[in-house]
């Protein structure tokens, strides 16, 4: 799509603080593209309850026709036999099978920080292929050359267009001989082809002491499901932490941008979440629809929020909700 023509946006507000997140970024995405048609869909915990799932068909359907979907979060309690996070479920029945987190400098982080950890978002130790045995609990470990290759590509295509054209292969080869081996044959393999691009790799625990230690190394992290799902949280506390986190789930048919964070039950109904890593999800929904220049105006309009205040509780500061939203919407046009 390319900007000036009408999207069509699903929203899944969720669980615990998503629904008030997803009306902060909704209300941003209206400011800046009034021309917005967007659908809500049902998705979580609550809905489990009522229906007895919490990703009901016609969600799945929703999300499939619209242009993006913007996603609040949900609350997935262990303990209960069958239940499967609908999020996970959307990633693997959409196959959005590269999830996007951009850490950046922003607010007091460190100025060195401009990174992108880009994981394969639909298989590894997230495939869902868990077993009991008696007292003995068994987790299949899925790599397979073809989610490989396709994550490989992505973090590839991505790094060439970034200013430093760098990327990293993170795995665990030593150890996770067959799996990550494989992992990392093909992402060799294809850096092979991507001469303009410097590569290098590091096993994941190398990785996590380097992005403490000296951050400004990376540019583009490719990596496996649960190696990436914990180095972006890691980088994200970096970048003033997981309120101002924000993603993205691609695929080649459908796309979802998604708050890091989670349900948040605490402070759910106080009006006290931090609405910002919606926010910036939604200026990643905006550039995946072709409107980048809507997109810079948000980003910049977070910039300016984050510089001048106000601040919610989380960045050491007392506003709320509502008034860190308004404060974004006021500050598109300066």
């Amino acid at each position: 799509m390319s900007a000036g023509d009408t999207h069509r946006i699903c929203l899944l507000d969720g669980d615990g603080i998503g629904p008030e997140v997803v009306a902060a970024a909704a209300a941003v995405l209206s400011a800046v593209i009034p021309r917005l048609e967007s659908t809500r869909a049902r998705i979580g915990f609550g809905v489990y309850e009522e229906l007895g799932t919490p990703l009901p068909r016609e969600t799945v359907d929703a999300v499939r026709s619209a242009d993006a979907t913007l996603f609040g979060a949900v609350t997935t309690p262990p303990g209960i036999p069958g239940y499967r996070s609908p999020i996970l479920a959307l990633r693997q029945d959409l196959q959005l099978f590269a999830n996007v987190r951009p850490v950046r400098a922003r607010g007091a982080s460190s100025p060195a920080l401009d990174l992108v950890i880009v994981r394969e978002n639909t298989e590894g130790l997230y495939a869902g292929r868990e077993r009991r045995e008696g007292d003995t609990a068994i987790a299949e470990r899925v790599v397979t050359r073809a989610a490989s290759e396709r994550i490989v590509r992505y973090a590839l295509d991505l790094a060439r267009a970034r200013p430093r054209r760098r990327l990293t292969i993170v795995h665990k080869a030593n150890v996770l001989r067959e799996t990550c081996g494989l992992f990392r044959e093909v992402a060799l393999e294809l850096a092979a082809d991507w001469p303009d691009v410097e590569t290098n790799e590091l096993l994941v625990d190398a990785a996590a002491m380097e992005l403490i230690r000296d951050p400004g190394r990376f540019d583009v992290i490719v990596t496996t499901n649960l190696f990436g799902d914990i180095l972006s949280d890691e980088a994200a506390a970096l970048a003033g932490g997981l309120g101002l986190a924000c993603s993205a789930n691609v695929g080649r048919d459908a796309a979802i941008f998604e708050p890091v964070h989670g349900s948040a039950p605490d402070i759910a109904g106080t009006g006290a979440a931090n609405p910002l890593a919606a926010i910036l999800s939604a200026a990643m929904l905006l550039a995946h629809l072709g409107e980048a220049d809507a997109a810079r105006r948000v980003e910049a309009a977070v910039e300016q929020v984050l510089a001048s205040g106000p601040r919610t509780p989380d960045l050491g500061g007392t506003a709320g909700t509502a008034e860190i939203t308004d404060a974004v919407i006021a500050a598109l046009d300066r």
